[in-house]
């Protein structure tokens, strides 16, 4: 019988290409997530056992919020090893264990410990948080407000993070591997607007936000206080310098460099991410 792979968050930008290349290599895909082909959701637990019901290896996207993420992620692994699974790909986040809060690195400790084959992939900030969801509106509107300064940081094909996913949910030697994946280039949010914009033909400005008008923007708009508390960090981090280092971890599970941010945005430009007018 050919072994099964349970995909979560497999709507999102990592977890529906990762589900689309095991479905192109032959392999028997469950695509889970609250509104996809097998439903899961972290604060259901009663969909839970359906999902991984002779599940083989789990690609695991956890909560982002750390405070789920401590409730849920580690019953969650328990109950899989339990039903049988054998592999777990654990998408993290780079600098998680410099982030000074235990609770960022609970998913990570409870898929070490699980006893199962673990690989755990630490990526940069996602290249296509400027095209799909996140900062696309920003995009069209032709202003990219955050709160970073200078910072830089190397984002990361989400293509990228896809390959290693499925290297290491189908292949034996990346097992009790962390790797941390980034762009070629570290690059400024204003860097990153100027080369959407050269690929699109028109102007795209970049504002400095005050941390704390973002944090307040966030909430009023309807961001959890925590998630927007998460974020506001994680730009601070950027803002000062903490992330704007090259990481290896492409290389290290492909043996080739990761795809540039230029190469990114010309994709997406191709693909039609960005055809929606500036009001």
């Amino acid at each position: 019988m050919s072994e099964t792979f349970l995909v979560l968050g497999a709507t999102g930008k990592t977890g529906r290409r990762v589900a689309d290349r095991l479905r192109e290599a032959g392999k028997n895909v469950r695509a889970a997530s609250r509104s996809g082909e097998t439903r899961f959701d972290w604060q259901d637990e009663s969909t839970w056992a359906a999902a991984l019901d002779g599940v083989h290896a789990v690609y695991l996207v956890a909560p982002t919020v750390p405070s789920q993420a401590w409730a849920v992620v580690p019953p969650f692994v328990r109950q899989a090893v339990a039903a049988g699974v054998r592999r777990l790909v654990l998408l993290s986040a780079r600098g998680i264990d410099a982030a000074g809060d235990e609770k960022f690195l609970t998913s990570e400790r409870a898929v070490q410990g699980s006893g199962a084959e673990w690989t755990i992939l630490r990526p940069t900030w996602f290249a296509q948080n400027f095209s799909e969801a996140f900062f696309l509106p920003q995009i069209l509107e032709g202003v990219l407000a955050v709160p970073t300064g200078e910072g830089k940081e190397p984002f990361i094909d989400v293509e990228d993070i896809a390959d290693v996913a499925v290297a290491a949910l189908t292949e034996d030697h990346h097992a009790g591997k962390v790797y941390e994946l980034s762009g070629p280039e570290a690059l400024t949010f204003g860097e990153a607007a100027g080369k959407i914009a050269a690929v699109l033909g028109r102007e795209i400005r970049f504002v400095d936000l005050d941390g704390e008008a973002f944090l307040k923007g966030s909430v009023e708009a309807g961001v959890p206080e925590e998630h927007a508390g998460v974020l506001l960090g994680l730009f601070t981090a950027i803002r000062n310098g903490f992330d704007a280092h090259l990481s290896t971890g492409v290389r290290d599970a492909l043996g080739r460099e990761p795809r540039s941010f230029d190469a990114y945005a010309r994709a997406a430009a191709a693909a039609g991410a960005w055809a929606g007018q500036a009001r």
